[in-house]
């Protein structure tokens, strides 16, 4: 599979033959969404409803509009005044203008928000403290000079 910026993926397991035990389970971003399968669909759910984890960016976001997923989260996504054409959307006010959101087991972002998606995904899982993930993530976002002048060069 290549996504639309060229980057190849090697799928791992088809939804069949996931292991019983998922630790997280994301939905990625791209144009590959406007599709109805209800086995996916029920597995998501059957996430939501189980409190297990859920993350969403771009493309993957719409899939959970389109599948009446979204209801009970608050969520972001790329954009809802699209949404409003999905028959099964009905949640637009608990849509948040921000690039990621955070809520109970689902972490939702928008096309451009990979950064942001990232930081709220590592919190969710719990995999270091607020201010480690974002020291992380920092990285990324201000650039390793702007990094260095705020932390102190990670190398040395």
């Amino acid at each position: 599979m290549t996504s639309l910026g060229g980057f190849q993926t090697k799928i791992d397991y088809t939804l069949e033959q996931l292991p019983n035990k998922v630790d997280l389970f994301i939905l990625v971003g791209g144009s590959n969404w406007p599709i109805n399968d209800i086995k996916l669909t029920e597995f998501v759910k059957y996430r939501l409803d189980n409190n297990e984890l859920v993350g969403a960016i771009c493309g993957g976001v719409d899939y959970l509009a389109r599948q009446e997923l979204l209801y009970n989260y608050q969520h972001t996504g790329n954009d809802k005044e699209v949404w409003q054409s999905y028959q099964h959307y009905n949640n637009s006010a608990k849509f948040k203008y921000q690039q990621a959101v955070i809520d109970n087991n689902l972490v939702t972002a928008n096309g451009t928000a990979a950064l942001e998606f990232t930081r709220l995904v590592l919190k969710m899982i719990n995999f270091a403290t607020d201010s480690e993930v974002k020291r992380m993530t920092d990285f990324y976002q201000l650039g390793f000079y702007k990094y260095c002048q705020k932390y102190g060069n990670p190398y040395s």
